[in-house]
């Protein structure tokens, strides 16, 4: 375990303060800064996704303060918008604790190694360009390694665990139903200064309840300041039961056609609900039998860590492993480790149906099988989660008629199929019903993880419904005292 240091009582001279130095006006690079008593506690450190250069200047920078004076991380769940900065933190001087619950911690292992590994494969690209112009190769954040020794910072804390980690400052993780061992973080604040005591609330990704696996987020109490994703502030899903029903439905149509059904889909949590998901409707001979494959290593071993992790599943999927079956798992299903398989699935022209990461189509095997068959009528591609600005996900969710894939154009022919319905996110009815199971004064709630348009409608809702709250739409960069 790395020991936090504890800073003298005589740099207790301060207020209380938040900075937003990401996932402000956006939804990806979550990190909000939080100092009290002289100390400086960092909520998050994600990666920024969009536009490579924009993405690569954000990520490579800590514009907001110094990685060597910051105290404690805690970490709210694994996604790379939330964790995967972390080994930059940790190989630029933070040597503290980080904070997180065990399956996080888990997947984090496996996740933050990845990260490392898609880095180096895109500078490729980015460095032949940079070449030809004349300039300076740029480098990996981190490698490998780099993300190896950061999992060496992570502490642990089960559910409902109270854990003092600074001066002032008692954590308390509970469920927030996004992701395996994602949390809400209750940080129970004593500030030394101006003897205030009160309750902080940070949402972290907030899940819409009833998920197929997880648990339904956990309502808080006696919050008094609240930081609050507001993601799909606006915008309403299809309604969760629903989402079988739609599935099949799309595959059917799409399996008539002979060609490739290609499901870009989140290594963790997306993937193994389209399992689930699968399993049923095979089981219920509701789709024809066709071949399944999981094409991402990340993923298959996303998979393994869900199995090791009970704890965070709800009363249905807890009771049907333990019933000896596999929810996960099923017989036409292939777990793809292997390049050379993978390059297989874009020789095979069957009907076939292939869960490839990343979610957003920025990075990995889905871009090869993208590549190869988007220009095909035949082919379906069906998204199953968010895609944020500028990502190659969002262009072809939107249908625009040529997209970029590896540097080249290729013309959009592939059916296009969205199902909202998986999202992890909570919708804006959703986000109102999980503020509104909120107990306390809530005197300050600020939104961030939003587009500046979902998180206005947000934030007029809630002024709406409760007219004595402060609900302000975080800035990048804003520092606010409370």
């Amino acid at each position: 375990m790395v020991t936090s240091v504890t800073k003298p009582f005589f740099l207790f001279n301060l207020p209380m303060k938040l900075t937003f130095c990401g996932a402000a006006g956006t939804t990806t690079g979550s990190q909000h800064l939080l100092e009290i008593n002289g100390q400086k506690i960092l909520l998050d450190c994600g990666f920024y996704q969009g536009r490579r250069k924009d993405a690569w200047e954000k990520n490579s920078s800590f514009p907001y303060f110094k990685p060597e004076e910051i105290d404690a991380v805690v970490l709210s769940h694994a996604h790379i918008d939330h964790s995967a900065n972390l080994p930059t933190l940790t190989s630029r001087g933070f040597a503290g604790n980080i904070y997180s619950t065990f399956a996080t911690r888990d997947l984090c292992q496996i996740m933050l190694p990845d990260a490392a590994k898609i880095q180096e494969q895109d500078l490729k690209y980015v460095n032949k360009k940079r070449k030809k112009e004349g300039l300076e190769p740029h480098t990996p954040l981190y490698s490998k390694q780099d993300a190896e020794q950061c999992i060496r910072h992570f502490v642990n804390i089960g559910y409902n665990r109270k854990m003092q980690i600074a001066e002032g400052v008692v954590l308390t993780f509970i469920d927030a139903g996004h992701i395996l061992g994602s949390a809400q973080v209750i940080l129970d604040l004593h500030c030394r200064e101006t003897n205030r005591k009160g309750r902080l609330l940070f949402s972290g990704d907030v899940g819409r309840g009833s998920n197929d696996i997880l648990r339904d987020p956990e309502p808080c109490e006696d919050v008094d300041w609240l930081i609050m994703e507001s993601t799909y502030g606006g915008r309403e899903h299809e309604h969760g039961t629903q989402a079988d029903d739609k599935l099949c439905e799309i595959l059917n149509r799409a399996i008539e056609t002979g060609g490739k059904i290609i499901i870009p889909a989140f290594a963790v949590e997306r993937t193994q609900q389209i399992l689930y998901s699968l399993h049923k409707l095979f089981e219920a001979k509701s789709i024809p039998e066709v071949p399944v494959f999981v094409d991402s290593p990340l993923a298959v071993n996303a998979t393994e860590i869900f199995r090791l992790h009970p704890e965070c599943f709800n009363e249905e999927i807890y009771n049907f492993l333990f019933d000896r079956r596999d929810p996960f798992g099923f017989e036409n299903l292939t777990l793809v480790r292997s390049v050379k398989l993978s390059k297989e699935l874009n020789e095979n022209p069957k009907a076939s149906i292939i869960i490839s990461a990343s979610g957003m189509c920025e990075a990995g095997r889905v871009l090869h099988h993208l590549k190869n068959n988007i220009e095909l009528e035949k082919t379906t591609i069906l998204f199953v989660g968010y895609c944020a600005q500028n990502t190659l996900g969002a262009r072809i969710r939107a249908e625009e008629e040529k997209v970029r894939i590896f540097g080249k154009e290729y013309a959009l022919k592939a059916n296009v199929e969205i199902l909202d319905s998986f999202s992890g996110h909570a919708d804006h009815s959703e986000l109102m019903e999980y503020y509104g199971r909120i107990g306390g004064k809530k005197e300050k709630v600020w939104l961030v993880h939003g587009e500046p348009d979902r998180s206005h409608k947000l934030a007029a809702a809630l002024k709406e419904t409760d007219a004595d709250t402060d609900v302000t739409v975080a800035e990048l960069g804003a520092t606010v005292e409370f």
